[in-house]
Parts: structure tokens; sequence; C-alpha cells
């Protein structure tokens, strides 16, 4: 239990914030990942391609990737809190447009629409966080805590996948799972109640003029920082291309090549999801324990070598079962201190700003992933289009890692105030 002992020692109000964090992550992902669950029934019903259903997952990723740059300079300027409810709010509202199309046109406008919101949420919810802990040495294991939440939507995704289509018909079922994405905007009430900005922004941006408020966006390609926003981008450009190439092909997968039934591709993917979080809790004190950089190094290179076992070994179905926990793990582990990593590398005028950028770019260029795997794949084996691609990925994190200044233990309140 010791090390969980962090926790006992928030006080109410970052609890409060960890709270409204880990629901607001939750239901974005869910959010996000019911459409990975929902390629093969569309394919099947629309007759999309694989390149087309890649070509949505990529769309939403661009769009999060600018909703994630326009966010991170609204919440500087505007309040953590009040740009936090704004991202919700659309994501929430576009997903559930999304079960009303027709059309693989119409589908693609409204998750690229949807995107905008996803991408906001992560970047206002771990500034937050991260400027909202006091102890430097708790900040990994508090926003890695709140990014866990992740598992929980994705496996209320599952879940929910498996339940609509065990009781709707399957015209309707798909369209259900959109639909209720509606439901986590009445989390914004939580957040309203119950959270207020965290005390270092609001101490930063009352020692800012106007003018350096409307610059600050700019400053992150300035001389002391570009170094930084270059490697910074280029790391989440690795995380996330890699594990976007794993998880919005694994269901497809599971179902066409290993030949998968609705129940037991969610069965797989439960197995997956439980690993995830796990993985996000043991990323998180390994972040706080062994430094940032060396967390990355182990769970990407952790990543690639079981995502290369899991889909491309000859292994027995019940060989793939046990081996989806320990590949979620690591998937989802290298993410628990990314979040506190982006906030260490920039001061406090240009936290949100640097933050949104390199993680959401990373998330843009990210996003070419899921098609670039798509487009291989009609030309050789999905596996092997899914090996090639997340390896690079990974391989991207290793280098960018060891190229980047160690921030664990850092304060952030010495870094909120703007340098001479």
């Amino acid at each position: 239990m010791g090390s969980f002992q962090w926790f006992t020692e928030l006080s109410a109000r970052e609890r409060r914030t960890l709270y409204a964090g880990f629901g607001g992550y939750a239901v974005d992902a869910f959010d996000f990942m019911i459409y990975s669950f929902l390629i093969p029934t569309l394919i099947a019903s629309w007759g999309m391609t694989k390149s087309e259903a890649g070509l949505i997952a990529t769309s939403s990723l661009i769009s999060s990737a600018a909703g994630g740059w326009l966010a991170g300079i609204l919440a500087d300027r505007y309040g953590r809190v009040r740009v936090l409810q704004w991202t919700i709010a659309t994501f929430a509202v576009f997903t559930c447009l999304s079960g009303f199309t027709n059309s693989f046109g119409q589908l693609l406008t409204t998750r690229t629409l949807q995107g905008i919101g996803f991408g906001g949420e992560w970047s206002v919810v771990t500034i937050m966080m991260a400027e909202t802990i006091r102890s430097p040495q708790h900040r990994a294991k508090a926003v890695g805590t709140v990014q866990s939440s992740w598992s929980f939507g994705w496996g209320a995704a599952a879940i929910l996948y498996w339940a609509f289509f065990a009781l709707l018909p399957e015209q309707y079922a798909w369209r259900a799972c959109f639909w209720i994405g509606l439901v986590p905007a009445l989390w914004i009430i939580y957040i309203r109640r119950n959270v207020s900005d965290p005390e270092i922004f609001i101490t930063a941006r009352a020692a800012r003029s106007s003018d350096d408020v409307r610059a600050q966006f700019l400053q992150i390609f300035a001389f002391p920082h570009l170094k930084t926003t270059i490697l910074g981008s280029l790391l989440c450009t690795g995380m996330l291309g890699g594990y976007y190439a794993i998880t919005t092909w694994l269901p497809t997968y599971l179902k066409t090549v290993r030949h998968l039934s609705v129940f037991n591709t969610s069965g797989y993917l439960v197995v997956l999801i439980v690993g995830s979080f796990c993985g996000y809790i043991i990323g998180a004190i390994l972040s706080d324990r062994i430094g940032r950089r060396a967390s990355f190094i182990l769970f990407a290179v952790g990543s690639f070598v079981l995502g290369m076992i899991y889909t491309m070994l000859p292994v027995t179905d019940h060989a793939m079962l046990l081996l989806g926990f320990p590949l979620g793990i690591v998937v989802q582990g290298i993410f628990a201190g990314v979040g506190a990593y982006l906030s260490e590398l920039y001061p406090g005028a240009i936290r949100g700003s640097g933050q949104g950028f390199c993680y959401n770019l990373g998330r843009g260029v990210g996003s070419f992933f899921p098609i670039l795997v798509g487009t291989l794949s009609q030309t050789t084996e999905l596996v092997k289009a899914i090996g090639i691609v997340a390896g690079t990925g990974y391989l991207l994190v290793i280098v960018s890692a060891l190229c980047l200044p160690e921030t664990k233990g850092k304060s952030l309140v010495e870094a909120a105030t703007p340098s001479a």
C-alpha cells in the first residue's frame, strides 16, 4: 500500500480536481474509442474500404490536434476549468450526432468535429492536474492516475459495444453506441460545482500583461524553447502513432483475421483494457521513481516487443488472451508520465500553449499511422502493416527521450513566473 500513500496526502481541493479530471478523461476515452469497435460493422454495412475507415480515424485525430492546440492557448487565456467544460460539451454532442449519419461523408464530418473536443480535453486536464498537485514527487502519479481513467472509458466502450449488439439489431446497435456518447456531458455539472483554476495559474496570469498573453503562443518557438518544442512533438508523435496503429486496428484484426465473434472480441479487449489500467498506475509510479525518460524508453521497448508477439507470431487464441494483459500494460503505461513531463518542460506563462502544441502535433502526425496501416494492408497482411507502422513510432520515442532533459522533481512554482 506504500505506493498509494501519496493519495492520502492530497488536500480536498487536489482530490476534487483529480476526480474531475478522472471522470472527464474517462468519458473522453469512451467517445473516441467506440469508433474502433464499429469499424467492421460499418465496412460491412456501408461498403467502406479499410482506407476509408482509417481516414475517418485519422481525420478525427488531425482535428483533435487542432483542438488541443486551441484549447491550450485558450486555457492559458481564459482558465483551465472553463475551457475543460467547453471541450467536454463539444466531443459529447458530435459523438451523439455520429449515430444519425448514413454515409461515409457524414460520419467523416461528425467524427472530425468530435475530435476538436477530444483533443482539447486531454490538454486542459493534464495541465490542470499538474498545476494543482503541490508536491513534485507525486505529480506524475497524480497525472498518471487521471490518465488511467482512459481504461475505464475504453472498457465501457467494449462492454456497451457487446451489450448493444447483443440486445439490438445490428442496424440500430452501432447507432446506439454513438447516441449514448451524449450522456458524459452531464459531467460538466460536477466540474462547475467542485473545481476551480489552480493557484499557480491564477498567480502567473495576474503577473502577465495583456501583451504577454497575446504573444505567449509564439514563445514556444523562441530560442530558449524551440528545441524542447521540436523534441517534445517528436516524442508524442512516436507514442501516439504507435498506440493508434495497434489499438485502432486491433478489433478488426481479432474479428477478421482471428475470426472471433463480437462476444469473444470484447472479451479479448477487456483483458487488454484491464492491463492498460494497471499500466497507467505502474507507469505513473515508475515515472516518479526512475525518471520520465527512462520510463518512456522502457515502455516503448515493451510495447514494440509485445505488439509484435501478439500480432505476428503463430500463438493460440488462449495465449493471445493471456498476452493481452501485459500488452495493455506497456501500450498505456508509456503515457502515464507524459502529461507531467510536458508541464515541467515549459514555464507557467506558456505551459498550456507548449504542452498543447507538443502533444497535439504528435497526435496530428500520429493520426496518419492508422490510415497508413489501412493503406499498407491493401498490399500486405494486416498484422505486418501494424508491426511496421507501430515499430517506427516506438523507435522515435526512444530517440526523442534520449535527447530531452530529465525533469523529475522539478518545481512548477519556480516555473510559473515568466522568464526575463
